[in-house]
Parts: C-alpha cells; sequence; structure tokens
C-alpha cells in the first residue's frame, strides 16, 4: 500500500506531519516525533517579539547610554518570553537538521514584515526543507480595513518567498471574509501551500480576581468542521498544497481530511495526549481504513469527497442549510 503523498514538493512517506509544538523544541523531542511516525515536522515558532528583543538587545548593546528606541518598538506588547531565542532556534534547526531523515519545517509567527526575510533566509541556510508563515495579529485599529489585513499578508509572503529558494507555506486565518478569494490571492502570489486553519490564542476573563486569564486548551474532533469544508472547496481548485490542521484525535479525522482533499494533515492536540509514537497509530488507523475499501495509494483517497466530485455539492453549500434546519426541527429534542 502507498501511503505517499507530496506536499509543496516535499515527498513524504506518509500524510500525516507533527505541527508546531512543544515537543519539537528540542533536538530529542524532533527524534521521537520520527521515531514515532511523523511523516515531517513543523518546528515550534519562532516568535517576531523575539527577532525584535534580539535586535533591540543589539542595540543597547552598541548604543549603551544613548536615547535609542523610537516609538515604533511598542508596536508588540512587553511579555515575557522564555522560549528558546532566535539564535538558539537556528542553532536546534542545525542539528536537528543533521540528525532526523524527515523533512523539517521552520516556522515564523509574527504580524509585520520586519525581521521575517533575514531570519527565513537563515532558517533555509540552517537546513529547513521548508517554511511556515504565521501571521497572527488581533486588529484593534477600527480604521483598519480587511483590504488592509489582506494586502499585508501577501506582502509578508511575497517578501519572504523572494528571498529564499525553499518551499513557503501560510497558516491561513478563518476569519478573513472571502477565504476561498483569499486562498486563490496567496497561491497566485506564490504560496507553496496553505494550512487550514490557524488556532488562534484567545484569552478568558478572570471573574473572581478580575484578570484577562491567558487559556490554550487542546483541540477535539468538534473543530474540524471549518477546515474540512474549506479543505473540500479549494481542493483542485488552486495551485498550493492544502494541509488540513485542527481537531485530529484520532484516524478517523485524517481519513475526512483526506478524503476532503488534503494533501497531508497536521496534529498537535492528538500527539501532546498520547505522546509522538501516536503518528504511528494515525498512519496505522488510515491503512486498516482503505485495505477493505480497495485504495492502494493516498492519491486515491486524496479529494473524492471534495466539492468538485461529491454527489451533492450542496451538501457543502447554503443550498442543503434550510434542509439541515428542516431536519433538526422535525427530529425535535429528544426525538432522535
Amino acid at each position: 500500500m502507498d501511503l505517499t503523498t507530496d506536499y509543496m514538493g516535499l515527498s513524504l512517506k506518509h500524510p500525516v506531519v507533527a505541527s508546531a509544538s512543544p515537543l519539537s523544541e528540542t533536538v530529542k523531542g524532533i527524534r521521537e516525533l520520527e521515531a514515532g511516525g511523523a511523516a515531517a515536522v513543523v518546528l515550534f515558532s519562532l516568535f517576531e517579539e523575539q527577532i525584535r528583543r534580539e535586535d533591540e538587545a543589539a542595540a543597547e548593546r552598541m548604543e549603551a547610554g544613548a536615547e535609542r528606541f523610537s516609538e515604533s518598538l511598542s508596536y508588540f506588547p512587553d511579555v515575557d518570553i522564555r522560549r528558546p531565542g532566535p539564535e538558539e532556534y537556528l542553532d536546534l534547526l542545525r542539528r536537528a537538521a543533521e540528525t532526523v531523515d524527515i523533512p523539517l519545517i521552520a516556522s515564523l509567527n509574527g504580524a509585520t514584515r520586519e525581521g521575517w526575510v533575514e531570519y527565513a533566509r537563515q532558517m533555509q541556510d540552517a537546513g529547513a526543507s521548508a517554511l511556515e508563515l504565521n501571521i497572527y495579529a488581533v486588529e484593534t485599529d477600527l480604521e483598519r480595513s480587511g483590504a488592509e489585513v489582506e494586502d499585508r499578508h501577501l506582502e509578508i509572503l511575497q517578501a519572504v518567498k523572494a528571498s529564499v529558494s525553499i518551499p513557503v507555506s501560510l497558516k491561513l486565518s478563518p476569519f478573513f471574509s472571502a477565504i476561498g478569494g483569499m486562498a486563490a490571492r496567496l497561491s497566485r502570489a506564490g504560496a507553496d501551500g496553505l494550512v487550514l486553519f490557524n488556532r488562534f490564542y484567545q484569552p478568558d476573563i478572570d471573574i473572581v480576581h478580575l484578570e484577562v486569564a491567558p487559556t490554550l486548551s487542546l483541540s477535539s474532533a468538534a473543530e474540524i468542521r471549518l477546515p474540512l469544508l474549506w479543505t473540500a472547496l479549494l481542493h483542485g481548485r488552486i495551485e498550493a498544497s492544502l494541509a488540513a490542521s485542527r481537531g485530529v484525535e484520532g484516524p478517523d479525522e485524517v481519513i475526512k481530511y483526506l478524503l476532503a482533499g488534503a494533501d497531508v494533515v497536521m496534529t498537535t492536540s492528538a500527539l501532546l495526549r498520547h505522546g509522538p509514537a501516536y503518528a504511528r497509530a494515525l498512519t496505522e488507523g488510515l491503512k486498516r481504513w482503505m485495505e477493505p475499501r480497495g485504495f492502494s495509494s493516498v492519491d486515491e483517497v486524496k479529494g473524492v469527497m471534495s466539492h468538485a466530485r461529491v454527489a451533492d455539492p450542496g451538501a457543502f453549500e447554503r443550498a442543503n442549510y434550510l434542509q439541515i434546519l428542516e431536519s433538526y426541527g422535525e427530529r425535535g429534542p429528544g426525538r432522535g
């Protein structure tokens, strides 16, 4: 049985990829992900705030005692980041690339163009097989238009693409007003892959201490629906490879994403819950499902249930919305 798949021109032995997580913060962790069966690893994200702080520290050393920081340096909040900095990240990437045989995808997380281009080039030089751009900012400026936000994504993508020769993917937000149009624009602008979707940090409020409470919960299978929908809608309609992310709890979600048209399926929560070796359980589950149904390769599975090939395309669209509501009303609470 042939489980190989192509993602952004990278030939992977199967479609299960370990997405960015604390599991990839050490060479030991990356080796465990490879041994556990991951076909590729997306390293934990290097944040633009970390790059900015390293640049500021260098400026401090060169201009000690002088008035040196402009008002623009307050763009990012002053947060305490205890993760490895840029130099440590590049060193980890170098050592890991020398140690493992699977592709390593470096991840950059930020909101502006500054700092990305140079570090993208250095990540390539350090041994990254590809880059994943994770562009994230909460748009608090009420005067900033959606078009400006979209243009910023395109500018960052094009700047990075111009500076490296390895494939570049973009982890897409589900909050664009026209996701399909944005995906098509990014693909035409040179994105080699799109990851559907980013799972943003969203704080809670502590009503006892009246504080903003940082919270992070692992994803559940219920979160698969939105990326599943857009994977099925985009498959075969854009040039960029599609990576499905969010909600992978077991082999069922891997199978669904592939049927919708994903080239690879990325997971973090399942590996954090069950350990790196769970990647192999996901691929074994995929094989057990494929064999009795006569599928001899992953390529035969991809897109079988995409919008373009499904018997009822309206099931992916508004055309089926009223039918769903009427069906629920007929059952009613407790009726089935």
